[in-house]
């Protein structure tokens, strides 16, 4: 499944057809997505308790993952996803990439840009105790 959860996404088709919207759940067993504001369904709920109140709720259904398509962040478009592997600490890195050449993994483009800021960091400073002054106060008061 070539979508995962809080991508952005352009649905294909069915009555929702031409929305956009972010991705709240996936199911890979099933093959299925929810998307936010997409496929909004009503169920009847009972009051099952004296505080409950009983009424119609609307929530989001899931749809097909095939019916949907990422929408690039760099580029504005909705695009089929294309795998890469980019090296990353001399291991390969297998990530999602759009037709112009943008990262879609969220997660890859926060470590991409943290690593160069670790490597920049030399080595850790040292810690210090601080002794607290709160220690002599009351030896002082004892005097008098």
């Amino acid at each position: 499944m070539n979508v995962k959860l809080n991508d952005n996404v352009l649905v294909l088709c069915g009555k929702d057809k031409g929305k956009t919207g972010r991705v709240i759940a996936t199911s890979p067993k099933a093959g299925t997505v929810t998307v936010e504001g997409v496929n909004i369904q009503k169920k009847h709920q009972k009051a099952r308790k004296a505080t409950d109140v009983s009424g119609i709720v609307k929530k989001e259904g899931a749809i097909d993952a095939s019916n949907v398509m990422v929408i690039c962040d760099k580029c504005g478009k909705a695009t089929r996803v294309k795998h890469a592997f980019i090296e990353e600490g001399g291991k390969q890195k297998k990530v999602r990439v759009c037709k112009c050449g943008a990262v879609l993994d969220k997660a890859f483009k926060k470590q991409s840009k943290a690593a160069p800021a670790a490597a920049a960091a030399e080595a850790p400073k040292k810690r210090t105790r601080k002794r607290t002054a709160k220690a002599e106060a009351p030896a002082e008061e004892n005097k008098d």
